[in-house]
């Protein structure tokens, strides 16, 4: 009830603007999936080639301390979503998880669904007069009822339940490949690739919305498993993988390559209606590069530690670029941390949105407006969180952790330990200081457990 009394309030907000609609800028929100920190060229890949991104960047705002509000998926979108903490939302690991019933921490009851009651990015614009799509990934919910179309999007192509692209040979679906076994989107001729089909969906899209502001949600499954490719990419990579450094698997390049062309198609859209100058672009991942095994090593987020469900640099640093709207928008590379959290409340001031004063409030996230008007401006968030109380087939074990200027501390649940890295002088992690900084160990741990406490977080037990 208290949602819906919000949005009436917004809905007449909007009503009132819509003769100013027509000025308000477009908004595309492009999410990859598994995207590590090191994987574009304009983030120092030296064997992906990112021509396109690479140029976006060029436009735009570029974080080199870009994070996800989780180290996996489904969190980080509901963040993404909503503005909230996947702590004080209670959905905490991808959906459904992964279940080790011999491990000594018995996990929480989490939620595994973005509940109706929460107002999403969706609504927010939908409320105040944008057209609104959502084109790939959703993973927030098994039932249909938590799908795109029920949480603010007028159209949904693509997002449903699964978390990875449908590969079961049995029930004839091909992964990345038609047929797609995709209940919300129909399958394409023999060949096409799944890439390149959102890319189409997004282009057809942009071409009929334009008549008034949209919010286009452009969430791939790319880069995620399973690892496809159309041949001609592998091949391309696969004869100069000797001269690569760090990433060596041509066929997660030729992944990387498929979502730089579909970038690539956006934008040529963008300017060819001309709408480029008053679109917002988000570029970013919903958490850091999956590494793989010993023998099936999948990116490198070197010089990050390890990489997706661990609470290290590799596992929730990303890349991150924001174009503004407007004929002369800002353009520069930022330090300053910002996350996941933090896309809602700038978006509604990006796109300068009336929005309820309650609504706002929920926000955990703060908005990124002001480094958008000099490069010299300062957050006045001090410190940003983790919370995961759950196990990692990458083999993580439960943990939360806080970053509070250059330092990061990190809380392992089941030896209840801590490790303390300043990131400025270490951030591959190597030199854990918690013994030799104890005051400054014990500051953020008690700025960790007043969060973890205002937040509701759910803990794991011992059995």
């Amino acid at each position: 009830m208290q949602k819906l009394l919000s949005l009436s309030v917004m809905a007449l907000s909007a009503f009132a603007l819509t003769a100013q609609s027509q000025r308000k800028p477009n908004v595309v929100f492009i999410l990859v999936d598994d995207m590590g920190w090191k994987d574009l060229g304009c983030y120092g890949s030296d064997y992906h080639q990112t021509p396109n991104i690479d140029n976006l960047a060029n436009d735009a705002v570029k974080f080199t301390n870009g994070y996800s509000a989780c180290t996996v998926s489904s969190p980080t979108r509901a963040a993404i979503m909503t503005g909230k903490y996947p702590a004080k939302l209670h959905l905490t690991d991808w959906i459904e998880g992964h279940k080790k019933p011999d491990a000594k921490l018995q996990i929480p009851d989490w939620t595994m669904f973005l509940s109706l009651e929460e107002v999403t990015m969706a609504e927010i614009f939908k409320f105040a007069g944008y057209s609104t799509a959502h084109i790939g990934k959703w993973h927030l919910g098994q039932m249909e009822k938590y799908w795109p179309e029920n949480q603010g999007f007028d159209i949904n192509i693509g997002g449903w339940s699964k978390g990875s692209p449908n590969l079961n040979k049995k029930e004839g679906t091909n992964g990345y490949f038609s047929p797609y076994g995709n209940p919300r989107m129909k399958d394409g001729p023999e060949g096409e690739y799944l890439t390149e089909r959102l890319a189409k969906e997004a282009c057809d899209y942009i071409q009929h919305a334009k008549s008034k502001p949209f919010f286009l949600n452009l969430w791939f499954y790319n880069v995620h498993t399973p690892l496809q490719a159309k041949q001609d990419k592998i091949d391309k990579y696969q004869a100069i993988v000797d001269s690569a450094k760090f990433q060596k698997n041509p066929v997660y390049a030729a992944m990387v390559e498929h979502v730089d062309d579909a970038v690539g198609k956006i934008i040529a859209t963008l300017k060819s209606e001309g709408l480029y100058e008053n679109t917002i672009i988000v570029f970013t991942s919903d958490n850091g590069g999956l590494i793989g095994r010993e023998k099936n090593k999948v990116t490198n987020n070197s010089p990050l530690r390890l990489g997706k469900g661990t609470i290290y640099e590799g596992g929730v640093r990303v890349p991150l670029i924001i174009k503004n709207a407007g004929d002369n928008p800002i353009k520069y590379i930022s330090q300053t941390p910002a996350i996941s959290i933090d896309f809602l409340p700038t978006l509604i001031d990006l796109a300068d949105l009336q929005v309820d004063k309650k609504i706002k409030k929920g926000f955990d996230g703060v908005s990124l407006k002001s480094l958008f008007v000099s490069q010299d401006a300062k957050l006045k968030r001090k410190s940003i969180f983790w919370h995961y109380p759950h196990y990692h087939n990458q083999g993580a074990t439960p943990y939360s952790a806080v970053r509070m200027g250059d330092w990061k501390l990190i809380h392992i649940m089941e030896s209840d330990s801590y490790e303390l890295y300043n990131l400025k002088n270490d951030v591959s992690e190597t030199e854990n200081l918690y013994e030799a900084k104890p005051k400054i160990a014990e500051k953020l741990k008690k700025t960790l457990e007043s969060w973890r406490e205002k937040m509701d977080a759910q803990m794991p037990t011992r059995k």
